[in-house]
């Protein structure tokens, strides 16, 4: 579509890094009014925020070097080509938790409820990102004649992400930019039904992105790294993510009833 937005002289603006950045501050600024609400301190979550954002960054760029290991081994002089790239999203997902509940334990916030506070923003910020991706032509889809396929025509995108030119492909960007829009909806829907217990929005949130994710994978066209053959590195993280998530909100939930979430801190 359209990776780079305008060039004035050596300045350049690119769609990905602009979009991501509004993703990470629209996204931020969800979990700072969401834990004000709840009684959380403010600038304790912004911290909690930029925690999360930095380590994100770095995380998503580990498990992509990871998972395209062959090629920057083979191509070290494409290495540099981390620092334009956005990486692989559960690689920054299992980073950021990592260091979100090292800070949550520093620092004694409410483990569940902060979890809560963040899981609406990160699913609006991953429906903006994605629109990132699909202006850059990052995580493209395999090809398709359906009527809604996009075709990708900006060298650019070729030359930056492989994108494949002239030819309709499935707009994976769009379906999981339209998919966490969904995502969001739901949390707030249940939420205003009554959240009965702490960790219900952060685990359903989990539950349905990782689920949805395992399907669109299907629909990907980019070289992702592959598990045991036939997964994708993105669809074997969901497998293990799903249960998880399912265990977690049972779990959580008949704490409740015993009176023991609300508690729950570390």
């Amino acid at each position: 579509m359209h990776p780079k937005l305008f060039e004035l002289g050596p300045i350049n603006l690119y769609s990905y890094g602009l979009l991501l950045v509004a993703a990470y501050l629209i996204g931020l600024q969800v979990a700072v009014v969401r834990g004000r609400k709840w009684g959380l301190n403010s600038n304790r979550v912004m911290d909690l925020g930029i925690a999360i954002i930095l380590s994100a960054l770095v995380g998503a760029k580990l498990l992509l070097l990871i998972v395209d290991f062959d090629h920057f081994s083979s191509n070290p002089d494409q290495l540099w080509t981390l620092l334009r790239s956005g990486g692989v999203f559960y690689g920054g997902l299992v980073m950021a938790v990592a260091v979100a509940f090292w800070y949550i334990r520093r620092y004694s916030l409410p483990l569940w409820r902060t979890c809560d506070a963040f899981a609406p923003g990160i699913a609006v910020g991953q429906a903006v990102g994605r629109m990132g991706c699909f202006l850059a032509g990052c995580c493209y889809g395999k090809p398709t004649t359906l009527p809604w396929g996009i075709t990708f025509t900006d060298t650019l995108a070729a030359s930056n992400v492989g994108t494949p030119l002239n030819i309709s492909l499935h707009p994976t960007q769009l379906y999981e930019s339209i998919i966490t829009l969904c995502i969001l909806m739901t949390l707030l829907f249940f939420e205003r039904r009554g959240n009965t217990f702490a960790g219900r929005t952060f685990w359903i949130y989990i539950l349905l992105y990782s689920t949805s994710r395992f399907f669109v994978e299907f629909y990907r066209g980019d070289p992702r790294g592959i598990a045991f053959d036939f997964l994708s590195t993105s669809q074997f993280v969901s497998a293990l993510l799903v249960p998880l998530s399912i265990t977690m909100l049972i779990v959580l939930f008949r704490g409740r009833k015993s009176g023991r979430t609300q508690a729950i801190t570390v």
